[in-house]
């Protein structure tokens, strides 16, 4: 895996640890969506530690910014560089999906199971499989024999000087106590309580809606008639409990304590985020690489 590409997408891998893991696989057999089944709840859930880590839209901003860059470089050591496709904004999964059990439109379409990745997305991942096979000699050139200098050190010098990568693991470490406290208040237990009876009223016995999703018996190719039928039941609980509003208003008011306690932590780390996101939108828009993807990140 190129460099670049494991440094930009840390903060998404790091945001799984306080969401449900996801089973089964994904097969090429499987059509993929024309967009991402994502409910409306999930697209407008937003919690107030969101402002301190990246969205897939602005890791895909950075990325696109230091693939200009390289391009530039790469084409100035006479060599051929061609910059990752664009992702398509509807195709970008929202920060909190899942953050409290299955999302609803996702579970009617593939139960428990990982939704295949969108077209756009699946362009982009080819590209980057492209990449790791390409020459030794064009390697070196744009990673360096470190994995870290060549073109990909001179496009972040360019593109920040010497500002360091954001870190998130304070946005790590708090969003997951975050995730925890809010989960021990009495409404979010109470709204678990109505969640279970309403699951056990329908056959189903599941501490909380992370077990149902981590069933064992859905680590299958494709989803199963029985787990489509226990994912639509854990949603249809869901609602009734009105579980993800009273668990997000209850982490909502956590967050807002945690901020204000880590308030210098936090302030240093979107500081950072922020330099790398204006200096992304810099580049893109002086190469003529803006479009409705980057426009996103200003919102």
């Amino acid at each position: 895996m190129p460099p670049s590409r494991a440094r930009t997408t840390t903060a998404l891998v790091l945001l799984l640890l306080a969401t449900t893991a996801c089973t089964g696989a994904q097969h090429e057999s499987t059509p993929a969506p024309r967009s991402l089944p994502v409910s409306r709840q999930a697209r407008q859930l937003r919690l107030p530690l969101d402002a301190y880590a990246s969205t897939e839209t602005e890791t895909y901003l950075v990325e696109d910014a230091e693939d200009t860059l390289m391009r530039r470089c790469m084409n100035g050591r006479g060599m051929e560089w061609k910059t990752l496709p664009p992702v398509a904004v509807q195709d970008t999964e929202p920060p909190n999906l899942r953050r409290y059990g299955a999302d609803e439109a996702e579970s009617a379409h593939y139960g428990y199971h990982p939704h295949p990745d969108p077209p756009s997305v699946v362009r982009r991942s080819r590209a980057w499989d492209a990449r790791e096979a390409l020459p030794a000699e064009v390697q070196r050139a744009a990673y360096g024999p470190s994995g870290e200098g060549g073109c990909l050190k001179t496009a972040d010098h360019q593109l920040v000087g010497d500002t360091p990568l954001p870190g998130h693991r304070t946005f790590n470490e708090l969003t997951g106590k975050a995730l925890e406290t809010a989960r021990r208040t009495p409404e979010v237990r109470d709204a678990l309580r109505r969640w279970r009876t309403c699951m056990a009223t329908a056959g189903y016995d599941y501490p909380d809606p992370y077990a149902a999703a981590g069933n064992k018996r859905w680590k299958t190719a494709e989803p199963t008639p029985g787990e489509l039928a226990t994912a639509r039941t854990d949603v249809t609980c869901q609602k009734s409990a009105k579980l993800v509003t009273v668990w997000a208003a209850a982490e909502t008011r956590v967050q807002h304590r945690l901020i204000r306690q880590n308030a210098d932590r936090l302030r240093e780390a979107k500081a950072l985020k922020d330099r790398w996101l204006a200096a992304a939108r810099h580049v893109l828009s002086h190469e003529g690489r803006t479009s409705h993807q980057h426009h996103l990140s200003d919102q």
